[in-house]
């Protein structure tokens, strides 16, 4: 009766299968590689033939390593004999930057041979340079920015003060604003003197200043309320402004690198639907885009 009533007794067996190995993923990311890799050649391929060969030929000329001269007088290469002393200052240009037919500089002989030269039109291969050369440029002033920032962090009594910094990159080079904030002024009021917190913050930022070559324009914001010391916001400002930059040379900034000073007043404010906000008080630290130098006997066409 028991065995009558005993269930009956299923076995179950699985087959596992060998894995399908050659249907794994690994395959896929070896020929995206590869798809990557021929996009890339052909991308290459398609620049070279839209390319001249003056353009070509500018750009292999300015990537080439700066410290291999083709010549023994040390004139060859992209800055033709121009060089950097310890201060940062250009000096010692024997050779023109630019080619000689460039037609954006002009003298009396080449007027005379060519008179259709001087069309305002750069040359393929100058214009090249002068692309390759701000993009090295905005990359300069991108490592600045970050250095200022990281210098920043890394000080715990100046990462509270990051908030008076402002840093873009403009037409005329890279943008370095301290601003007031509400309670917190880089000088009192009415005064040209900097207080402890402008020096912390100039001190920070002249270390990536010092490791770039570019001149400097440095300018002097106000508000638009009155100063209320009997002189005028364009006094203050200039004041101010000439401050910051006695500030900078003592922290080794070279004085031949300051190529203006400027007080602005309240013409041109940050916040303009409100300028008497603080964040209107400020100074403005600019490091210029470097225009190449002309080329001895030339001047600028009119």
């Amino acid at each position: 009766m028991a065995a009558a009533n005993k269930a009956p007794i299923i076995i179950k067996k699985v087959k596992k299968g060998g894995g399908h190995g050659h249907h794994g993923g690994a395959w896929k990311v070896a020929y995206a590689d590869f798809v990557t890799a021929m996009m890339a050649f052909f991308l290459l391929m398609w620049l070279i033939n839209t390319t001249s060969p003056d353009q070509r030929r500018g750009i292999a000329e300015f990537f080439a390593p700066a410290s291999v001269s083709r010549t023994s007088s040390g004139s060859g290469g992209l800055l033709q004999g121009t060089a950097f002393d310890d201060e940062g200052v250009k000096h010692n240009m024997s050779a023109p930057v630019s080619p000689p037919s460039d037609p954006n500089y002009t003298t009396n002989d080449r007027d005379a041979q060519n008179p259709d030269a001087n069309t305002g039109e750069q040359s393929p291969a100058q214009d090249a340079l002068d692309r390759a050369r701000t993009i090295r440029e905005n990359a300069q002033f991108s490592r600045a920015e970050a250095a200022i920032r990281q210098a920043m962090q890394d000080l715990p009594d100046v990462a509270e003060l990051s908030r008076h910094i402002i840093m873009d990159q403009t037409p005329e080079g890279l943008r370095i604003q301290i601003i007031d904030q509400e309670g917190r002024s880089m000088f009192d009021r009415g005064s040209t003197q900097l207080n402890d917190r402008a020096r912390v913050l100039l001190r920070t930022i002249s270390g990536a200043i010092a490791r770039l070559p570019n001149r400097l324009m440095i300018s002097g914001h106000t508000d638009g309320a009155p100063t209320g010391a009997g002189g005028s916001n364009w006094e203050l400002s200039a004041a101010r402004a000439n401050a910051a930059r006695r500030q900078l040379e003592s922290l080794g900034i070279s004085s031949e690198r300051v190529y203006q000073v400027a007080g602005k007043a309240d013409s041109e404010p940050l916040f303009p639907d409100d300028p008497t906000l603080p964040g209107n008080r400020r100074i403005e630290i600019t490091l210029m885009r470097e225009a190449p130098p002309l080329p001895p006997g030339y001047q600028l066409s009119p």
